[in-house]
């Protein structure tokens, strides 16, 4: 087990760049099982979660190649559920996107429930409403899941609807509809941009994008499809991050290659808040400037293009730092706030209205505490936390941030933070 050691109450200087985007790279890489023909993916983030994706990848016989450093080509023409390696499957979220494309390539396949972050219930039957309205039988007994695909009517026109807006079951959905020759119509679903992002992957491999409209999308599949090349688009959800560090710090931080059509609601709610931005939208730029009042009233996340759940946690840690009185709700996720337990202990005045809100108290002055992260994005808050606070910082089970943030502390050194990764006691 490794830590984070943070020196805190700091001004950071400099210029930090956004990696490609995690969530986007999931359902791509499940496509790779779509086709028997290679498939390239660049600009991948090198991040724990990416090489658990190829440990699956590879426990099922595909042949993975490192073409260059974020380059990588795949083919699964070869595959087997032989050697499915369970223990990983488990651990990881993105697991589920699996469900799709292994029940069209074996037709009756029982695979682990997925795992992913502590933060509330992630139930799946969104994921198995939406299979099902396609032709797709399941069973969950315990920790496994059953699936049987059945043969589906040659109709000119198949209809799905979702029981919420899902991205992963969006994709789910897309993957499972991409290989049934037809029109398939997809509605309540949620356009973010991993949905955008598999959108393109599959108009490469052959299937029609007809129409992509309020919460709709209908394609026309070919039943064959190609292999692709794509790359990757880069994280928002490291760009608001970044963002939110350079605001909480009160330093001047450039943040570039920021995806600004994925985060405008983002870029909304700061400045109602007055935060000094610079924004560049030709070089896709923004620079974080220091500043003495702002006022954050209430942050709410909604499907897309509304506020990401995941950029919450983030929010929560800027607003001890506003004047008066902020609401942070999250409607999608009870156990989202666990970690402001812990920033609680480092003096914030952060109040638990229920288990989807939170009010926080500010300005409060922070103090350097050891600390326990939990989730992907609880733990990148505690690091902005950590820097933002006086005195030292301990950040363990460090885990679970390397999931999604490749070489944090890193490019966070480059800022000028003084942060360092130990071994945990």
């Amino acid at each position: 087990m490794e830590a984070f050691k943070i020196s805190g109450g700091k001004k950071l200087e400099g210029e930090i760049e956004t990696k490609g985007a995690k969530n986007a790279l999931f359902p791509i890489l499940a496509a790779t099982l779509l086709t028997e023909e290679d498939c390239i993916i660049e600009n991948v983030p090198l991040i724990q979660d990416f090489f658990r994706m190829i440990e699956i990848l590879q426990g099922l016989g595909a042949k993975v190649d490192q073409l260059e450093r974020r380059s990588f080509k795949i083919n699964t023409k070869d595959i087997s559920l032989k050697n499915l390696p369970p223990k990983i499957f488990e651990r990881l979220r993105g697991s589920i996107l699996f469900y799709s494309v292994l029940v069209h390539r074996f037709k009756e396949i029982t695979l682990p429930y997925p795992g992913g972050c502590i933060i509330g219930a992630r139930p799946i039957d969104t994921h198995l409403d939406a299979l099902a309205q396609l032709g797709v039988e399941s069973q969950t007994e315990g920790l496994k899941v059953h699936l049987k695909s059945l043969p589906v009517p040659k109709e000119n026109l198949r209809k799905v609807e979702l029981k919420e807006f899902s991205v992963t079951g969006t994709c789910n959905a897309l993957l499972y509809a991409a290989k049934l020759k037809g029109v398939t119509v997809l509605d309540l679903v949620d356009l973010d941009y991993q949905v955008q992002e598999l959108l393109k992957v599959l108009k490469k491999m052959g299937v029609k994008i007809k129409e992509i409209s309020h919460h709709r999308i209908v394609i026309q599949s070919p039943g064959k499809l190609k292999g692709f090349t794509h790359r990757i688009l880069q994280d928002p959800l490291e760009a608001g991050t970044f963002i939110i560090l350079g605001l909480a710090t009160k330093s001047k931080i450039k943040v570039k290659k920021v995806e600004f059509e994925f985060l405008k609601m983002f870029f909304k709610k700061l400045k109602e808040a007055k935060f000094p931005l610079e924004i560049n939208y030709k070089d896709k730029s923004v620079i974080t400037l220091p500043w003495k009042k702002a006022k954050l009233e209430k942050v709410q996340s909604l499907p897309f293009p509304g506020i990401h759940s995941d950029l919450l946690p983030s929010f929560a840690i800027l607003a001890t730092q506003t004047d008066d009185l902020t609401l942070i709700h999250d409607p999608l996720y009870e156990g989202r706030f666990k970690y402001l337990e812990e920033i609680n202990r480092m003096g914030a005045k952060i109040y638990f209205a229920d288990p989807h809100r939170v009010i926080v108290g500010g300005p409060s002055k922070l103090y350097g505490k050891r600390l326990g992260s939990i989730d992907l994005r609880g733990g990148a808050s505690l690091i902005i936390a950590g820097l933002l606070a006086e005195g030292e910082s301990i950040i363990e089970n460090i885990y679970q941030i390397d999931r999604g943030y490749e070489q944090l502390e890193k490019r966070l050194k480059k800022l000028g933070a003084e942060i360092e990764r130990i071994k945990s006691n």
